[in-house]
């Protein structure tokens, strides 16, 4: 069931590609940030990650908008005391977020959009990118993300993660997909208790 439910998903966002492309092409009208680097959309990257310091590791952090990328930032600032050899890939859904991103980048860092979750797009991300470890920010699951990464060994983790009672019962609705993708993240860290009880319940 849960791989005929993959396959399923897979085939309606590879469907929906066009449509995707459409509304970046609308929302760039107001916004022209959605007019920037539409490959990368696809998993179609120009710039390869640049080494990092002897020892130290790529970093992914996924903050999909204006607000995760700024909870991204307090956790950055750590993780560069924490880790200062490391080289930042910073990932994200919209314009405002992109843009507020580059506020957080030093040499060496990569900025680009997260891909479509259809697999040949997230497989393109990862072998172009290969890193240490992925951060989601708040509410970032993607089936097809996670599997991927779960495939490659990539430790993928939720920060900062909220689930409310109605994101919570679209989850079960959606069990086949659902369930696997929180089962399969290495550790998630919750807004609150109440958040924690509807993640755990998804199995997280």
């Amino acid at each position: 069931m849960q791989t005929i439910a993959l396959w399923l998903y897979s085939l309606a966002l590879w469907l929906a590609q066009p449509l995707l492309k459409r509304k970046l092409r609308r929302r760039a009208v107001n916004e022209p940030g959605y007019a920037m680097a539409v490959p990368e959309r696809f998993g179609r990257y120009a710039q390869p990650v640049a080494a990092p310091a002897p020892g130290g590791p790529l970093v992914w952090i996924h903050a999909v908008s204006l607000g995760e990328t700024r909870a991204a930032a307090i956790l950055l600032k750590e993780l560069r005391i924490e880790l200062p050899g490391m080289r930042l890939l910073l990932t994200h859904g919209t314009a405002t977020g992109r843009a507020e991103g580059e506020k957080l980048l030093q040499p060496g860092d990569v900025q680009v959009w997260l891909p479509w979750d259809t697999p040949g797009a997230v497989a393109r991300f990862l072998r172009q990118f290969r890193p240490a470890i992925g951060v989601l920010m708040e509410t970032e699951v993607w089936p097809n993300l996670i599997a991927a990464c779960q495939r490659r060994g990539v430790p993928l983790v939720l920060a900062n993660a909220r689930l409310n009672d109605k994101s919570w019962r679209g989850a079960r609705r959606l069990a086949p997909l659902a369930l696997p993708a929180y089962r399969a993240l290495t550790a998630v860290w919750a807004q609150s208790q109440a958040d924690a009880e509807r993640l755990q319940d998804l199995g997280a």
